[in-house]
């Protein structure tokens, strides 16, 4: 492996995260508000994706349950890729589509929010959750990339979209562990001001 291949991933994610400084700030920051003020009514944050966009809906949460950067009071948030029972039972007969969908209807109430994660952005199984949000009367936020895809399509005019300006997936999922940390951050500051 060539030390200039490894440095060309860095120049190149760091280019990305500079170009999308602008475009993302403000999406990010009514997200922000938009989380913290579901928190303070009482509500939980679900979150969801695909593949490494899974992983990240578990770390979102594991941050909100436990703590970012500062110790805090545990906050209500549920990755809904967490439980491989729920989701190998929901999706046995090749019902994958709705494995997220089906954990919002026996869950999610109005005023919840659910933060979906799609680098690709055409998935039926977030696509299916968005729809189950919108009939519990929550608000969504979309977490995607390369314009957006049919997530981008299928959001309100409540909900929040944090395109990532990139068609790479790779580099868009950098991005996305950045906004998360963002809104993780953004959230503690509400709670406990800003350090």
């Amino acid at each position: 492996m060539s030390v200039e291949r490894i440095q060309q991933h860095f120049r190149e994610s760091a280019a990305l995260k500079l170009e999308a400084l602008d475009a993302l700030s403000m999406p990010i920051a009514a997200a922000i508000d938009t989380l913290f003020g579901a928190l303070a009514n009482g509500n939980r944050i679900f979150a969801c994706g695909n593949g490494a966009g899974a992983a990240d809906a578990q770390c979102f949460a594991a941050h909100l349950i436990g703590s970012f950067e500062r110790e805090r009071p545990s906050l209500p948030a549920i990755a809904l890729t967490a439980d491989s029972s729920v989701l190998t039972a929901l999706s046995a007969g090749g019902a994958f589509d709705t494995v997220y969908a089906k954990q919002l209807r026996a869950l999610g109430h109005a005023g919840d929010v659910l933060l979906v994660i799609a680098s690709a952005g055409d998935e039926a199984n977030l696509l299916e959750a968005i729809m189950e949000a919108h009939e519990r009367e929550m608000i969504v936020i979309a977490l995607t990339g390369d314009g957006g895809g049919k997530v981008g399509e299928a959001l309100a005019d409540l909900d929040i979209q944090i395109c990532v300006p990139s068609r790479r997936a790779v580099r868009v999922r950098e991005v996305h562990v950045l906004a998360i940390h963002c809104l993780c951050d953004g959230i503690d500051a509400m709670l406990l001001g800003e350090d």
